[in-house]
């Protein structure tokens, strides 16, 4: 029996996250305090999840996700669920353009390893009220326990030994997904935004790195992690400037790396941020010589609430265009609408109004 192909990334997607109900903040708030249950607490994600897919569907998106709505990060809560790492509160938060998030982050502390992870059901939860929409499930990029992992020192005697165990871990969680069901699946990547700015090279440098090597570490950990995929399921990355409360953490193009991501990753499409100046142009393009890759533009803003003019974007999708078939080009948001449960700084309406003026775009240029 020959195997259905479903063809995401869709021509209108979107990256994965969307903004709390208040219910569900006021319910994590009563669980943090004692005054409900972890049960409890679920059965109220679980309404607001069905409500928000229910939502999703009403506007017209093809695939739908759970929003990310039972996690307060996008990265940390799947990775302190990995085995061998922990959810950790640190000295300071994250830096972003003039805003600190909360001082949390990872460790590790043992050998990595991805065994009975939590979000598994998560997913099945979410698969089960898809319906006829497929089911698009976020998880973050094995670069992201790179990059951000701490302690990795005190439990490996090499960095190698180290990625190799970490790309075991996600070539086992690819598996584990696609026997729950999960057809699409989204690794999110803030770490290739260290190579795109001069500034983020030099802290590289810095800080004993060869900005190179990291970017082959990079790239070797995403295919190989990806590379025993069965070939129904399609695996997409989307690669962030950072996005917290409507700030950034980085800028540059994808110049200086874009060789090797649009060269040499053998995910299946790429989420891109293209909505203002620090993404830089569409020249990076020129390198994707695959015409199995689809390339989503973000060249819609989920950070404020005001749409954009839609012949602006649609000269912007001509202007990629030159570098890049029509029909490998998609359109999206640039991010998520909440990468952590703070959520950017628009309304709900704004943020439907968002998905939607992305919809009614593609349906023009893509029709």
């Amino acid at each position: 029996m020959t195997k259905t192909l479903i063809k995401a990334p869709y021509k209108a997607d979107h990256v994965g996250s969307f903004l709390r109900p208040e219910r569900l903040k006021r319910a994590r708030l009563q669980k943090q305090n004692g005054e409900i249950s972890a049960e409890q607490l679920r059965l109220i994600e679980n309404e607001e999840i069905i409500r928000l897919v229910k939502k999703q569907k009403e506007v017209g998106l093809q695939a739908v996700t759970d929003g990310e709505l039972r996690r307060a990060w996008w990265h940390f809560d799947f990775l302190s669920g990995l085995e061998g790492v922990e959810f950790i509160e640190t000295e300071k938060g994250l830096q972003f353009n003039g805003v600190e998030t909360r001082a949390h982050g990872v460790k590790v502390t043992g050998k990595i390893d991805f065994d009975n992870h939590p979000m598994l059901e998560d997913y099945k939860f979410l698969h089960s009220i898809a319906g006829d929409h497929v089911a698009k499930f976020t998880i973050p990029s094995p670069n992201m326990l790179i990059a951000r992992g701490q302690g990795i020192g005190e439990v490996y005697d090499s960095h190698e030994e180290f990625v190799g165990d970490l790309i075991h871990a996600y070539q086992k969680a690819v598996q584990d997904f696609y026997n729950a069901g999960c057809r699409y699946l989204q690794l999110d990547d803030t770490s290739w935004a260290s190579l795109f700015s001069e500034q983020g090279r030099d802290k590289l440098k810095k800080d004993g790195h060869d900005p190179e090597t990291i970017a082959q570490t990079y790239a070797r950990a995403i295919n190989e992690s990806i590379a025993n995929k069965p070939e129904d399921m399609v695996i997409t990355m989307h690669i962030c400037r950072g996005n917290f409360q409507s700030t950034y953490t980085s800028s540059g193009g994808y110049d200086a790396a874009s060789e090797i991501i649009f060269g040499g990753l053998q995910v299946d499409g790429l989420f891109l941020e293209f909505d203002d100046e620090r993404s830089g142009g569409f020249e990076p393009l020129r390198h994707v010589k695959r015409d199995d890759i689809q390339i989503v533009l973000g060249l819609i803003t989920s950070k404020f609430g005001k749409l954009e003019d839609p012949e602006k974007i649609k000269a912007r999708i001509k202007e990629a265009n030159q570098y890049v078939s029509l029909d490998q080009l998609c359109l999206s948001p640039q991010c998520g609408f909440a990468s952590t449960e703070e959520g950017n700084r628009l309304t709900d309406d704004q943020q439907w109004d968002k998905v939607r003026h992305v919809i009614r775009i593609a349906n023009d240029v893509w029709q």
